[in-house]
C-alpha cells in the first residue's frame, strides 16, 4: 500500500467519528474537530490535525490545519507550542492569499502573545489583522474577526493606562459585534463589557463598572474566564465599599472559576484580589496564603512569558529549496547573535558579582554600626533598645541581671566554647526563620538551658534574644533581595512570610531598624543601584 494511501486513511479513519458522514472535505474535518471533539479528547484531535495538514494541497489549506492544532495548544495551556504553531500559520499568508484567513491568525496571535504578557508584538499582530479585515467580503465575518481585533486594540490601551482609548476601541468592538446579536455573539459581547466594567472600576467610577459587570454576567450561562473577571471585579468594588460580607460571597464564586481554569492571568487577578480582602479583614494567616497562591501564578506567568519570548518556534511547515537557503542565513545570523548574546551575559554576570559584592559590603557595614550603637545599650539599658517595642514571632523570653551573673558563675568555659561553636552553626542554616523560634525552643535544639544560651548571646553578641534573631532574618531577607531578583517582585508580606514573621507589619518595623530603609524603599534603592551600576 503506497504512503499517500496510507495517509488518506488514517485522516478517513480518525475524521469519520467527528463528522458520522460520508463527505469528508477538508473544511468540515476541520469545523467538526474544532467544534465536536477539541475539549472532549485534545490528544485524537491533535492527531487529527497532524493528519489534515499532511493531506493539505492548498497553502490556505495549511494555514488551517495550522490555527487548528494552534488552537488545540491553546486549550491545553501550552502557549509556546500555540504561538509555535500560529506563527507558522502566518509565515503561509501571503501564499494563502486570504483576507479573512489573514486578519483570524493575526488575531490568533495577537491574543496568544497578550496572554504570556508581550504585548508590544501583540499590537503588531492586531493591527496586521485590522489591515487585512477591512477586505473581508463577508460582513458578518468581517464584523466577527473587526470585534475580536478592536478588543485587542484595547487591551493593549488597558495595559498602557490608556482607558479613554480603550473605551473607544470596546465602543467599535460592540458595534461590530451587533449587540443585537446576542445568540451568536452573546460571550464575545460579555467580554466588552467585562472590560469595560474593569475599566470604570480602575477610573474608580464603581457605580458605571457594577452595572457593567453585570450586563456581562447575564450574557454568560456557564463557568468561564470572562466570568471570574466578573465576579472578582464585583468583589473587588465591594470592597472598595467595604462590604466585606458580600466581596466574600463574589470572590468565593472568582476563586472556584479560577482554581479550575488553565488562565494565570485569571488566576493571578482573583488571587491577589482574595490577599487584599484578608489584609482588610485582619487575617494575616489566611492572606499570606493567597499571596503564595498569587506569587505562583505570577511565575508561571513570567515563565510563560520568558519561554515564548526568548525561543524560536519550532520550524513545522515543509520549506522549498529557495526558504532552505534563506533558512540557513538566518541559522548563522542566529549563531552570531547567540554568540554576541552569551559574551553580553558573561559581561553582566561579572559586573552584577562586583555589584552584590558591594551590597554586601553596605550590609554588613550597616549592621556593624548598629551593633556598636546597641553595645551599650544592650549592657547599660536595654529596655531603650531599638527593638524594644519589636518581638520575635513568639518571642517574649527575658532575663535579669542576677540571672546572667549567676550562669556567669555556673558555666565552664568549655561549655562556653561549645554554645558559641553551636550558635555559629546555627547563623550559618535558616533555622531561626521558623515561626516558631524562641529562647526555649533553640535551646533545646542546642541541648543546653535557657539560661545559658541566653548568656552566651548577651555576652558575645552583644545583645539579647529576640534582638539577635530578627538580625539574622533581616539579614537573610536582604541577601535574597540582593541575589534574587525575583524576591523584589514579591508582596511585603510574602517576604515576612519568608523570614519567619507572621506579620507584616512587624517585618517592616524591625527592617528598618536594622537596615535604616522601609522594605519598599529598600527594593527601590537596588533596582536604582542596578540602573545605575
Amino acid at each position: 500500500m503506497s504512503r499517500h494511501l496510507l495517509k488518506l486513511l488514517f485522516l478517513f479513519i480518525t475524521a469519520g467519528p467527528v463528522l458520522g458522514q460520508t463527505n469528508f472535505s477538508f473544511d468540515q474535518v476541520c469545523e467538526g474537530t474544532s467544534v465536536q471533539v477539541m475539549r472532549k479528547d485534545i490528544p485524537k484531535s491533535l492527531k487529527i490535525a497532524d493528519s489534515l495538514y499532511m493531506s493539505a494541497q492548498k497553502p490556505l489549506e495549511k494555514v488551517k490545519s495550522l490555527i487548528l492544532s494552534a488552537q488545540l495548544y491553546h486549550y491545553a495551556g501550552e502557549f509556546k507550542k500555540s504561538i509555535c504553531y500560529g506563527e507558522n500559520a502566518h509565515s503561509l499568508l501571503i501564499q494563502a492569499n486570504d483576507a479573512e484567513w489573514s486578519a483570524r491568525v493575526n488575531e490568533f496571535l495577537a491574543k496568544e502573545y497578550r496572554l504570556v504578557g508581550l504585548y508590544q508584538r501583540s499590537k503588531k499582530y492586531t493591527r496586521e489583522g485590522l489591515e487585512a479585515a477591512k477586505n473581508i467580503s463577508n460582513s458578518q465575518k468581517k464584523g466577527h474577526v473587526l470585534g475580536l481585533l478592536n478588543q485587542e486594540m484595547a487591551y493593549y490601551e488597558m495595559e498602557q493606562g490608556g482607558y479613554q482609548n480603550a473605551i473607544k476601541y470596546i465602543e467599535v468592538s460592540l458595534d461590530s459585534f451587533g449587540k443585537n446579536d446576542l445568540q451568536n455573539n452573546g460571550r464575545l459581547v460579555a467580554a466588552s463589557y467585562q472590560m469595560l466594567g474593569e475599566i470604570y472600576f480602575k477610573l474608580k467610577d464603581y457605580e458605571v463598572s457594577e452595572n457593567y459587570y453585570h450586563k456581562a454576567e447575564t450574557l454568560i450561562k456557564e463557568k468561564c474566564c470572562i466570568l471570574g473577571l466578573v465576579y472578582n471585579g464585583l468583589g473587588g468594588i465591594r470592597m472598595k465599599q467595604e462590604n466585606w460580607k458580600e466581596a466574600e460571597i463574589y470572590l468565593k464564586k472568582a476563586e472556584n472559576i479560577a482554581d479550575s481554569s488553565k488562565s494565570f492571568k485569571l488566576k493571578k487577578a482573583v488571587y491577589s484580589n482574595i490577599n487584599d480582602y484578608y489584609e482588610g479583614t485582619g487575617d494575616n494567616f489566611k492572606a499570606s496564603l493567597y499571596a503564595v497562591k498569587y506569587v505562583r501564578a505570577y511565575d508561571s506567568l513570567a515563565a510563560k512569558s520568558r519561554e515564548v519570548s526568548l525561543k524560536n518556534p519550532d520550524v513545522l511547515v515543509k520549506h522549498n529549496k529557495k526558504t532552505t537557503q534563506i533558512s540557513i542565513v538566518k541559522n548563522m545570523a542566529i549563531i552570531v547573535l547567540l554568540v554576541s548574546l552569551i559574551a553580553i551575559i558573561v559581561f553582566f554576570k561579572v559586573k552584577q558579582k562586583k555589584q552584590r559584592s558591594k551590597f554586601r559590603n553596605i550590609i554588613r557595614t550597616q549592621l556593624q554600626m548598629i551593633n556598636v550603637r546597641s553595645e551599650p545599650l544592650s549592657r547599660k539599658q536595654k529596655g531603650d533598645s531599638d527593638f524594644s517595642n519589636i518581638s520575635v514571632e513568639e518571642v517574649d523570653d527575658r532575663e535579669k541581671v542576677a540571672d546572667k551573673r549567676r550562669n556567669d558563675s555556673l558555666m565552664t568555659s568549655e561549655t562556653e566554647s561549645k554554645l558559641l561553636e553551636l550558635l555559629d552553626e546555627f547563623e550559618k542554616g535558616e533555622l531561626y526563620n521558623n515561626k516558631n523560634m524562641s529562647l526555649s525552643f533553640l535551646a533545646a535544639e542546642l541541648n543546653t538551658n535557657t539560661k545559658y544560651l541566653s548568656y552566651v548571646i548577651n555576652q558575645h553578641k552583644n545583645t539579647d534574644f529576640k534582638t539577635y534573631v530578627n538580625r539574622l532574618r533581616i539579614n537573610y531577607i536582604v541577601d535574597k533581595l540582593i541575589n534574587d531578583e525575583k524576591y523584589r517582585q514579591y508582596k511585603i508580606s510574602i517576604l515576612a512570610e519568608e523570614c519567619g514573621f507572621s506579620s507584616h507589619s512587624k517585618f517592616a518595623s524591625v527592617f528598618k531598624a536594622v537596615t535604616d530603609f522601609s522594605p519598599s524603599s529598600y527594593i527601590k534603592y537596588l533596582d536604582a543601584e542596578k540602573l545605575n551600576g
